[in-house]
């Protein structure tokens, strides 16, 4: 079935509507489609990794409860970090579609550098943790949040 009228492309998609078989996709739509992937999938898998967490969090087998472990000013800056190299990763992106490479370069190191500072906050949090006998071994809760923690760790290490 060939259609014999050229119809314009309204999505700029680079298909043509007389072309039976077009071929495979522009790598751009492979690339989007690719990002919505992963992203779905990192929903999932963080969602499962909340819900654990979230079901074994009073299950302290007589040790310590997160409010006598965590030290909130850590938690406070952990977090700064991560959503400031959220905001410079964005800025990246931007520099990257205006093509310019200096911002880019420079909004990336940014980003890494926020990225780093958490990951040794993290490792120190976790280090102290296991020092004061609060190792994932010691309860399902304890089991559940360095499971939680340390697969975004790993998941912030794979971004940098």
């Amino acid at each position: 079935m060939t259609m014999t009228a050229v119809q314009e492309d309204p999505h700029h998609l680079g298909v043509l509507a007389n072309v039976e078989h077009p071929g495979p996709a522009p790598k751009r739509i492979v690339t989007g489609y690719g990002f919505w992937i992963f992203l779905l999938s990192d929903i999932v898998m963080f969602s499962c990794f909340f819900a654990a967490y979230a079901v074994l969090l009073g299950q302290t087998a007589g040790g310590p409860t997160g409010a006598q472990l965590f030290n909130l000013k850590s938690v406070a800056v952990e977090t700064t970090c991560l959503l400031l190299s959220s905001f410079t990763c964005g800025m990246a992106s931007i520099a990257a579609e205006e093509r310019n490479f200096f911002w880019f370069q420079v909004m990336m190191a940014v980003t890494c550098i926020f990225g780093l500072a958490f990951l040794a906050i993290e490792f120190h949090e976790f280090a102290d943790l296991v020092a004061r006998g609060a190792g994932p071994s010691r309860s399902a809760f304890l089991s559940a949040f360095f499971t939680l923690v340390g697969c975004h760790g790993g998941h912030v290490s794979a971004g940098i």
